[in-house]
């Protein structure tokens, strides 16, 4: 598996992939290299053509793989023989010669708007460190349509009072501009005040730590997020990404540019955006049904 190895270094220190999705890249080639040498002992892993694959991709299936995490296998494979063409290990891509199973169109979830006005407006948060905290690294998603891990890596450098802007920094090291509105960074004020005098000591300088000083985790976001979407919504993920999706609706719900949009999320490209005209066009047509009456 030393291709699979260097591969990995690769993504690791050239690409500067996240952590995450390296262990994803690292865990779906290992699998396939598992089965190929399964069938094939002693047999170097970048030797599998096409035909291979597909059996390996009819077998994912009919174990009951879904085709999500099936297509995000073969995307692994596909970047691993790109990288072997670079190095001249092989002379050709077979995964190129593979059709990816088909994905049921599934809307991204969103939380109303006027859930959410009632969660930030009529919820008590407390009015210790861990509620205050709580509740800005709500209104940061909500507001800015952050990722979780851009979110965790805030630091105070990040966001300007004066300017009324926070600097993001996104997949890949790219980094964007978000606006703030001038009541938000009156609350950003006020948490920094409350975290400065309940904290004193911080481990470093994020701007959002848990209770012992800490940079915050995964984890405890998503416990954050589970535990006071519960209170207003039934959708069924409450997860940080949710927030992100309803920053996007609800934008597009009243009007906002698609590419503006899309600068705001810090998509590569606009196909990934277009996804949220899906929603709005679900709403249109409820509306339309409810309101016409020939409908």
């Amino acid at each position: 598996m030393k291709h699979i190895d260097s591969f990995i270094q690769y993504l690791r220190f050239e690409k500067r992939y996240s952590a995450h999705t390296v262990v994803s890249y690292q865990t779906d080639l290992k699998q396939f290299a598992t089965y190929f040498e399964g069938r094939y002992p002693g047999k170097p892993v970048h030797e599998a053509d096409h035909r291979f694959i597909r059996d390996w991709i009819i077998q994912l299936m009919e174990d009951k793989v879904s085709p999500r995490s099936v297509n995000r296998k073969i995307t692994a494979l596909s970047s691993f023989f790109k990288y072997l063409l670079r190095e001249n290990i092989v002379s050709t891509n077979p995964v190129n010669r593979v059709q990816k199973p088909r994905l049921a169109k599934k809307l991204p979830q969103f939380v109303g708007e006027r859930q959410m006005n009632e969660l930030l407006d009529e919820t008590g948060f407390g009015d210790d460190y861990d509620g205050q905290r709580n509740r800005m690294l709500i209104e940061l998603l909500y507001l800015t349509g952050m990722r979780l891990s851009e979110l965790i890596g805030l630091t105070d450098q990040s966001l300007s009072l004066e300017q009324l802007t926070i600097r993001i920094v996104g997949k890949r090291n790219k980094e964007r501009v978000i606006p703030i509105p001038k009541s938000f960074g009156q609350n950003i004020r006020e948490y920094m005040q409350t975290r400065d005098t309940w904290i004193p000591d911080r481990e470093d300088d994020s701007f959002l730590v848990t209770g012992k000083g800490k940079r915050l985790y995964p984890r405890l976001v998503y416990r954050v997020i589970h535990r006071y979407l519960d209170l207003v919504t039934t959708v069924e993920r409450k997860s940080p990404h949710i927030l992100r999706h309803t920053f996007a609706t609800h934008l597009l719900n009243r009007g906002a540019d698609l590419n503006a949009i899309k600068e705001l999320l810090g998509h590569a490209n606009l196909s990934a955006t277009q996804v949220y005209t899906h929603n709005t066009f679900e709403k249109l047509k409820q509306v339309y049904k409810q309101a016409h009456p020939r409908a």
